[in-house]
């Protein structure tokens, strides 16, 4: 792994820092889990896309760059450093994306992938069921076939901003005798379909992005499943390692949030703290450095595995840990200080064991598939 920038890197990096410091609006927006704060950040995605900065990584016909995935990982360090509004298009561009690059038809590509790009259609992930949270396998939501397509029963929940986007996609078992694994699909549903009803999920913060999502007797056609029909399981691993991965949490979000920290430090200066500050920093850049050698592999024909559940894992906690080190040196401030953003970044990195599978969970795969302990 080669940590040396090459000429054409750094003048990416110049590239998207000068457009960045000169594009990032002052206004701070409402949280993107808010509606009004949600369609905010929406109009910035599109600004993102008009200068082709929205998914530099993407091949330009689809709005992006052509950019390694080195120039991407610059690009989101430039990104994080100008502290710009946080992507509420991550569940597709991030997550839906890379899925269908890997595993899309030409047709759902070229129809899918620009206007996701454009924030012009958007994109909620539903995963979790009532009785299939982290244990993905376990979904009950079940697809049948009839001409032309497919039907589809069941209850989607804790869909990531499903109030607001629309269309969603997961896993339906499309084998009712099948178990586990076996016999599931991945279908992408579009959320203005007959028989759906979307219910928020009420929230103590009070925002409302969060929704459940009623399935009954919805009718989605063959060209909205990815991958083969009772395959899905395969294509939902692939999404999956990204979200544990490389996109949903580059490193450049934990070095400003590290250097956010030691900025808080240098005005308090509190000695009881100050290793436990130097600790975040410490760990943000050991996560910045594994994720530059992810890449290296990537680039060079690796895959990420199921050593995603460890970076996960790590990042996760990492995040808690900086922000309760934060916290505990503004004491009753963090009520009032930088507009309650320590505290309400603290309160979404709890969130951070749970989401993308519990960290209970990817221990438990570390244990078998990395470490290949016996069960």
């Amino acid at each position: 792994m080669n940590l040396t920038f090459t000429p054409s890197e750094e003048a990416f990096r110049q590239e998207c820092r000068s457009w960045l410091e000169a594009n990032v609006p002052v206004e701070v927006y409402a949280s993107g889990d808010t509606r009004e704060g949600f369609f905010q950040h929406v109009e910035w995605e599109k600004k993102l896309f008009e200068a082709r900065w929205a998914v530099v990584s993407w091949p330009e016909d689809y709005g992006g760059r052509g950019a390694t995935l080195m120039e991407w990982l610059i690009f989101e360090e430039e990104y994080y450093r100008a502290g710009a509004p946080a992507r509420v298009t991550q569940n597709g561009i991030f997550l839906l994306a890379p899925t269908l690059f890997e595993f899309g038809t030409d047709e759902q590509k070229a129809r899918i992938l620009k206007p996701m790009a454009a924030a012009e259609y958007l994109w909620g992930q539903a995963w979790s069921e009532p009785e299939a949270g982290s244990d993905l396998a376990n979904v009950k939501s079940t697809a049948r076939r009839v001409e032309g397509g497919w039907r589809l029963q069941g209850q989607k929940t804790w869909c990531t901003r499903g109030a607001f986007c629309d269309a969603i996609y997961g896993l339906f078992r499309t084998d009712t005798d099948s178990e586990r694994h076996r016999g599931l699909t991945y279908f992408m549903v579009p959320l203005d379909a007959e028989g759906i009803t979307v219910r928020g999920v009420e929230r103590l913060d009070g925002d409302e992005s969060f929704a459940e999502i009623f399935l009954d007797d919805v009718f989605v056609a063959d060209s909205e499943i990815i991958g083969e029909v009772n395959k899905g399981w395969g294509v939902a691993m692939a999404t999956t390692s990204s979200e544990r991965g490389l996109s949903l949490r580059s490193p450049g979000r934990f070095m400003a949030t590290a250097t956010r920290l030691i900025a808080l430090w240098n005005r308090r200066k509190d000695p009881r703290l100050r290793d436990r500050v130097v600790q975040m920093w410490m760990d943000a850049e050991a996560y910045r450095l594994y994720t530059f050698q992810s890449v290296t592999r990537m680039m060079q024909g690796g895959q990420l595995g199921a050593d995603s559940s460890l970076n996960k894992i790590f990042w996760s906690e990492m995040d808690i840990a900086g922000h309760e080190v934060a916290l505990e040196m503004l004491g009753s401030d963090a009520e009032i200080d930088e507009d309650n953003r320590w505290l309400r970044d603290y309160m979404f990195a709890l969130a951070g064991p749970i989401y993308a599978g519990t960290n209970e969970i990817q221990r438990m795969i570390v244990a078998r598939r990395v470490l290949e302990l016996p069960r």
